[in-house]
């Protein structure tokens, strides 16, 4: 079993672009929220991963700055919309190396209203050869690229499985009903499958605007510690990460012809086998998950991606109540990227607050009733995968 202990987290509210204080503040409520929980004070800390997306160079040093300013390393972390919880995996990584007993790993974002866009006209983008894919697997489109992406995905595991409109509008309308009970999450009115499918086409006949996440600003945090530590300062040792994988394109995510590819279904199933492979158990040992649901297309892909169904079975799995309370596994009880909010740099330790409170049993009106393991999976195309297994040790 890993020696690596989730010792504290802290995590902001989300909140819309312009309704939020300014990111080194989101960011140093988040870390002083995490330390408190831990028990901890700042200067015990030795290094920090400090991930964000939209912001300029040593963000991180300016976020953490405001906490304090004890010359440890701080390294800024940038992987898409994987980036916090590759800051996570680099912070557990330092702590299963011997280099430290005590990491931080913090996550934020301050974005702007709208579609995400490129900030770097002057070059190609990083995701060129994603945006040529799409086109000649999926063919020309206006839509903004996100969408594109995963809209594309949606038609295709339609077309080839049978999935209907309806299954997305479920598993948006059981992300309104977990929201609900989160109060820390952007959106927390429950609406119906009914709602989903009358809200305004993005992509016809495949993907409506409330099946997509909204743009989020919020900032959340994770102290990460050995057991020695641990130990040493009567921290809480309940919540380990017991098995990480991070995985990133094969050439089959430009060369398969499928959509699946390019929104990362291989890349998943293998961090996933990597880590189920590692712990000695299977998918169907998880008792909660937060994965990635970007879009609603994305949390069905993923569901088979993750071993939670076989592929084609989506439809039954969600029709059945399968992903939800009572269910098989209870998905993203925080709402999720598309009822929690998506702030990029901090969706990753947000899974990671959440898991961890899932796992104390202090989730509230949240809590899966018996958790021990939960599952976390985090998506970036560009790309990178990060799958995270948590257990509870009493």
């Amino acid at each position: 079993m890993s020696n690596v202990i989730v010792a504290g987290v802290g995590m902001t509210p989300f909140r819309k672009p312009g309704d939020h204080p300014p990111y080194t503040q989101m960011a140093a409520k988040a870390v002083r929220d995490a330390l408190a929980d831990a028990g901890l004070d700042y200067g015990q800390v030795q290094e920090a991963f400090a991930g964000h997306v939209y912001g300029d160079s040593t963000s991180g040093q300016a976020a953490l700055y405001e906490v304090g300013m004890t010359g440890i390393p701080i390294v800024n972390v940038n992987n898409n919309c994987s980036t916090g919880s590759t800051a996570l995996y680099l912070a557990r990584r330092a702590i299963m190396s011997g280099a430290a007993d005590c990491v931080l790993a913090v996550g934020f974002e301050q974005m702007a209203p709208g579609a995400l866009g490129s900030h770097w006209n002057d070059r190609s983008s990083p995701l060129a050869k994603f945006d040529d894919a799409t086109t000649r697997f999926a063919g020309e489109s206006e839509l903004p690229m996100a969408i594109r992406y995963f809209a594309s995905a949606g038609a295709e595991h339609m077309k080839r499985y049978g999935t209907p409109l309806e299954t997305f509008a479920k598993v948006r309308a059981k992300a309104s009903r977990h929201a609900a009970r989160n109060r820390l999450a952007l959106f927390r009115k429950e609406v119906s499958a009914q709602d989903v499918l009358d809200s305004p086409a993005i992509a016809e006949g495949v993907m409506t605007r409330l099946m997509a996440c909204p743009p989020t600003c919020g900032a959340a945090a994770a102290v990460l510690v050995s057991e020695a530590f641990a130990k040493r300062h009567g921290i809480d040792t309940r919540v380990r990460i017991l098995s990480q994988a991070l995985t990133t394109d094969r050439p089959a995510t430009f060369e398969s012809g499928s959509m699946l590819e390019v929104v990362g279904f291989s890349m998943t199933r293998e961090a996933a086998r990597k880590v189920y492979e590692d712990a000695g158990i299977g998918p169907r040992d998880i008792n909660v998950c937060e994965l990635h649901d970007c879009f609603a297309q994305n949390e069905v892909i993923s569901y088979e991606a993750l071993g939670f169904c076989e592929e084609g079975e989506v439809q039954r799995f969600v029709d059945d109540g399968q992903n939800t309370y009572g269910g098989m596994v209870v998905t993203n009880p925080s709402g999720g990227l598309l009822s929690k909010g998506h702030p990029l740099g901090a969706t990753g330790l947000a899974q990671c607050f959440e898991l961890t409170q899932q796992l104390r049993g202090n989730a509230e009106d949240r809590q899966v009733q018996g958790a021990r393991l939960a599952l976390q999976h985090n998506a970036g195309i560009g790309g990178a995968i990060v799958v995270t297994l948590y257990g509870r040790h009493d």
